[in-house]
C-alpha cells in the first residue's frame, strides 16, 4: 500500500505569510509536494505557474469563481438565473488550470500525475428562499451546468469536482451538503471526468459513518481534504477524528490523490506539523514526480 500523498490547502495554511507565492514558497520549504487554493484569481495564472515550479510544487485544485461575494454568493453551479455567469467562471478556472500544467492524457485513471481539479461550486440557496421549495430547480440548473462542464472540462482533459459543504455549521445555505445528494447527482449527469471531493471535516459534522461512508463513495472521489472535528484545527488536535485510523482506511482502500490540509492552523502553521512529519516518518515522503 503506498503512502497517503498530501497537499497545502494555501487559503487556510500559512496565514503568517502574506501573499500567494509566499506561502507556496513556504508550503515547498515545509516539505509538501502540492499545494492547492480555493480562488487563486488575484493572481496572474503564469505567474502562479511560475511560482509554483520555483517552490517545487504542482498545483492539485482550484475553484470556480464564487461569484458575487459582496451578494452573498458562494458558487453559482446551482443557481438559477446564474448559468451565464456560472459558464463564464468556468472559462476562466479551465485558463488557469491549463496554465498550471494541469492536463493529462486519461482524466479517468489516478496515477501519480494527477491533474489540478476544478471544484465546480455549486452554490447557495438564494436568501429568503425556502430549500425544499427550490431544491427541484437548483438540482435541474445543476444538472445543466455539469454536463456543460464535462464537455468543456473533456476537450482539456479535465476533472472537475462536487463538494459537499455542512450546512450545520460551516454554510447553513450551501445547496449540496451531504455525499449522498453529490453522488445521486453524479449519476445523473453520468461523466466520467465529473468525481467527489471528499472533505471529512464536512461529511463528519452532516453524517458521521465516516468508515462505510469512505468505503462506498472512495471509487468516485477525486480529492481528499482533513480537518478536526469540530475545531477545524490540524488533525491531531482535540476533535472527534481518529485521523491515524482514517489514514490507514484510506490506504487500504487504495485512494492514489492528494490529501489537502484545508484547516485553521492553532499556531505557527509549520509548528503544527508534527502530525505529518510523523507520518512521512512512518510511511515514507513521497517524491515530488513520482
Amino acid at each position: 500500500m503506498a503512502p497517503l500523498r498530501f497537499s497545502a490547502n494555501l487559503s487556510w495554511l500559512f496565514p503568517e505569510v502574506a501573499g500567494l507565492p509566499a506561502r507556496l514558497r513556504a508550503a515547498g520549504s515545509a516539505g509538501f509536494e502540492a499545494a492547492e487554493v480555493a480562488f487563486p484569481y488575484a493572481e496572474r495564472p503564469e505567474a502562479l505557474a511560475r511560482a509554483g515550479r520555483d517552490a517545487g510544487l504542482r498545483l492539485v485544485l482550484i475553484n470556480t469563481p464564487p461569484g458575487d461575494q459582496e451578494k452573498g454568493e458562494m458558487g453559482l453551479g446551482a443557481v438559477p438565473g446564474r448559468q451565464a455567469a456560472f459558464r463564464e467562471g468556468l472559462e476562466e478556472a479551465v485558463l488557469y488550470a491549463k496554465a498550471l500544467g494541469c492536463p493529462r492524457k486519461d482524466p479517468t485513471a489516478l496515477p501519480a500525475h494527477l491533474p489540478c481539479r476544478i471544484h465546480l461550486m455549486a452554490g447557495r440557496v438564494p436568501q429568503g428562499t425556502d430549500r425544499a421549495a427550490v431544491r427541484g430547480e437548483m438540482e435541474t440548473v445543476f444538472l445543466e451546468n455539469l454536463r456543460h462542464a464535462a464537455e468543456v472540462l473533456a476537450q482539456e482533459n479535465l476533472v472537475g469536482l462536487l463538494e459537499p459543504i455542512n450546512t450545520r455549521i460551516t454554510d447553513p445555505r450551501y445547496f449540496l451538503d451531504t455525499p449522498q445528494q453529490a453522488a445521486a447527482i453524479l449519476q445523473k449527469v453520468g461523466r466520467p471526468n465529473l468525481q467527489l471531493q471528499m472533505d471529512l471535516f464536512h461529511w463528519q459534522i452532516m453524517d458521521g459513518n465516516l468508515t462505510r461512508n469512505i468505503q462506498e463513495f472512495l471509487p468516485v472521489v477525486g480529492h481528499v481534504q482533513v480537518a478536526q472535528v469540530p475545531g477545524r484545527g490540524e488533525p491531531d488536535s482535540p476533535g472527534e477524528l481518529n485521523f491515524p485510523y482514517l489514514f490507514q482506511l484510506l490506504e487500504d482502500e487504495g485512494y492514489k490523490g492528494f490529501v489537502g490540509c484545508e484547516y485553521l492552523p492553532q499556531g505557527d502553521t509549520v509548528e503544527g506539523l508534527t502530525w505529518l512529519r510523523s507520518y512521512w516518518d512512518r510511511r515514507g515522503h513521497p517524491q515530488a514526480g513520482l
